[in-house]
């Protein structure tokens, strides 16, 4: 049996992914079941796995011996009890398979190799004024190429597709960050899938950037604390993610979760949308008007130089929005969390997040469950590392909606 039989992709699904079964039928449903476990929870013993799932112990034994013929799972040290045998934990094997996500945004892109277990083992960036397609997939294509060069035929064979985190309608609102719309007009009719297949036959999977990065904090962050959250992501434009019962909502058309457009109070009190007064555009454009440089907002997102009061005034403005939105979504959805990320350094990240839980705690919150207000994990890139997760959860994973609407 090879990881990428048909077989395993094709057959039925179990409407219920909290329980396994036995029947023959949908054997690929419990190794995605016990693989998705395994990554849950690090490693697991054959008997652990058992007990959470229900199947059966001869089941479960036939399942890990298949998966760790295929190299998927590997063992780890025995671990001896007072009693009878040790019991092995087994975990994702690493090396197993890879993946590759690129994130399009609108100051810079990004490409990464992934490993199975989210670790990021190659990663280029590229910046612009803004994007085009001819641009991004010269910038893919050379990266892709770059990067299967640095493997082995054995682990070029292991990639598993490519996963793109990309803003819907990048056409849009690109009057605020510069970009002349005719020339952004070439994204109305791009295809990625098409554009890829003339340069490799690995499977696309695309989805919004930042629903992506709500995805990334699910698997790899905080949020597996936490059944319900809200997610905010401060990119050049602020965006979201909704996860409801542990597993991203994308909604009817995909876009469920995107905060950019809940109304707060503009300036002059007028209602303006969330994405004009809380996106890292809105910094930029007061850096210009102070005369100072706002290049390395995108070029060096993990560390900004100290751009003294005008960033101090910026992050009060946007916890503000922020705080204002999320009492709007906790009294529709009455999530346990929300949690804050973006794509600026930690610093930054954790002096948000303070200054939004001390503007929530100024507003008029009768009769609203308050969610916990909390700091994300991932950090700046989580949105190429979601991207990368597409491939991977599509084929290896039983929750694979965690992640995606649907494969391109």
């Amino acid at each position: 049996m090879q990881p990428d039989s048909a077989a395993r992709d094709d057959a039925p699904r179990i409407k219920d992914p909290s329980g396994g079964s036995n029947q023959t039928r949908v054997r690929a449903h419990n190794e995605r079941l016990v693989m998705s476990l395994v990554r849950r929870h690090g490693s697991l013993a054959k008997a652990e796995i058992a007990r959470r799932t229900g199947l059966s112990p001869q089941t479960v034994s036939v399942i890990m011996r298949a998966l760790e013929k295929d190299s998927l799972l590997i063992r780890g040290d025995p671990v001896r009890g007072r009693v009878g045998q040790p019991s092995i934990p087994m975990a994702l094997n690493p090396d197993a398979v890879f993946s590759v996500g690129l994130k399009i945004g609108r100051r810079s892109a990004d490409l990464v190799l992934m490993d199975f277990v989210g670790g990021v083992r190659r990663q280029l960036r590229e910046t612009f004024a803004y994007p085009l397609p001819d641009q991004i997939m010269q910038f893919a294509e050379s990266g892709l190429e770059g990067f299967r060069a640095e493997l082995d035929e054995a682990a070029r064979n292991r990639i598993t597709g490519i996963g793109i985190a990309s803003p819907f309608e990048l056409w849009n609102w690109l009057d605020q960050v510069g970009a002349p719309s005719d020339e952004m007009d070439a994204w109305r009719e791009f295809d990625f899938a098409e554009a890829f297949a003339r340069v490799t036959d690995l499977p696309v999977i695309v989805q919004n950037d930042a629903t992506a990065a709500c995805g990334a904090e699910l698997v790899f962050g905080r949020g597996r604390e936490f059944a319900d959250f809200a997610y905010f992501y401060v990119g050049s434009f602020i965006g979201g993610g909704l996860v409801l019962n542990h597993a991203v909502f994308t909604g009817r058309t995909g876009n469920a979760g995107a905060f950019g457009p809940i109304p707060v109070p503009g300036p002059d009190g007028r209602p303006r949308q969330l994405l004009n007064q809380a996106s890292i555009f809105v910094l930029e454009n007061r850096l210009k008007e102070a005369g100072l440089d706002p290049s390395p907002l995108w070029l060096n997102p993990d560390d900004w130089p100290d751009f003294g009061d005008i960033l101090s005034e910026w992050i009060i403005e946007t916890a503000r929005n922020i705080a204002i939105a999320a009492l709007a979504i906790a009294a529709i959805i009455d999530t346990e969390a929300v949690l804050i990320d973006g794509g600026f350094p930690e610093d930054v990240r954790k002096r948000l997040v303070e200054a939004v839980r001390s503007e929530f705690e100024k507003l008029d919150r009768q009769g609203i469950q308050e969610p916990r207000i909390v700091e994300a994990e991932v950090g700046a890139e989580a949105r190429v590392i979601g991207g990368a997760s597409l491939p991977i959860f599509n084929r290896f994973m039983i929750d694979q909606n965690v992640l995606i609407k649907e494969p391109v």
